[in-house]
């Protein structure tokens, strides 16, 4: 069973789980399943009756969430919690996608699952809300954190600079905020592969393998896409937004790598989904 099968992570979950021949795929988007409706919940198990349920639903406008935090709250905690009760209650397992943003500042190497969690922005004190009462509903449950994830469709960094790079001869990106792009295809099957490998419940991290910045992530797009658009290096400072984004949050994914095998590099990926763009 898939909640937020709308959306880019839940398209790929369902090509992912499309590729296997034991599995049946129950796909709701919001309209059909809204996680923060008791009543939707309900007749979604009723019909779908899974063994797991991977959910994809969140509320990802992390700078509009900073003037709408209670309807970031609202899908990010409560739909989240009602969503990981339902399932307990059902006895069926849970797949829940977090964030990189949830982590404190201050490190200097990639960052371990245990390392120190904070959240600096409305959005990231929701996702760690949202993993927290996940694990207290449902103490079974798998939270896998990511970063930067991208698709072929959807609304992402990698379709935002395709565009722009077609509109305009130069685009100013960010340089000092660094991270892991992570292909949504090679995320979802991560997820299935950890759940059918029956791995131990709890926090996992995964993304792309090896880090860049913003401006190095741009600079690859328009290079493997062949578009031609300039970049131009800028800090953080310069491109000032509503929430605060981390410099630093380049997962470690060693704890996930010895379950489902080591994720590719992040370029590799890349150049795959622009191939199906």
């Amino acid at each position: 069973m898939i909640c937020g099968a709308g959306g880019q992570l839940g398209q790929k979950i369902i090509g992912a789980a499309r590729g296997l021949e034991d599995v049946r795929i129950f796909a709701y988007n919001r309209s059909a399943l809204d996680i923060t409706k008791p009543a939707d919940l309900r007749a979604a198990f009723a019909e779908a009756k899974p063994d797991v349920c991977f959910n994809a639903a969140a509320y990802t406008f992390v700078d509009r969430a900073e003037a709408e935090p209670e309807k970031c709250r609202l899908v990010n905690v409560e739909g989240a919690q009602r969503l990981a009760a339902a399932c307990q209650e059902a006895n069926v397992g849970i797949v829940h996608f977090s964030t990189d943003y949830v982590y404190d500042e201050g490190y200097d190497r990639p960052l371990r699952e245990d390392d120190r969690t904070l959240g600096t922005s409305v959005y990231a004190r929701t996702k760690l809300e949202g993993e927290n009462i996940v694990m207290k509903h449902h103490p079974e449950a798998y939270i896998i954190r990511t970063s930067w994830v991208y698709a072929e469709y959807g609304h992402n960094f990698v379709r935002t600079m395709l565009r722009l790079g077609n509109e305009r001869d130069q685009l100013s990106i960010v340089n000092d905020q660094i991270g892991s792009p992570t292909y949504g295809a090679d995320l979802a099957a991560a997820a299935l592969a950890l759940v059918r490998k029956k791995a131990t419940p709890g926090i996992y991290n995964f993304s792309n393998a090896d880090h860049c910045s913003w401006y190095d992530f741009a600079k690859a797009i328009f290079e493997i896409s062949g578009t031609e658009c300039a970049v131009k290096p800028i800090t953080t400072e310069q491109y000032p937004t509503p929430a605060k984004r981390p410099l630093y949050s380049v997962l470690d994914t060693s704890k996930i790598a010895g379950i489902v095998g080591k994720p590719r590099n992040w370029r590799v990926a890349l150049e795959e989904c622009l191939g199906k763009v």
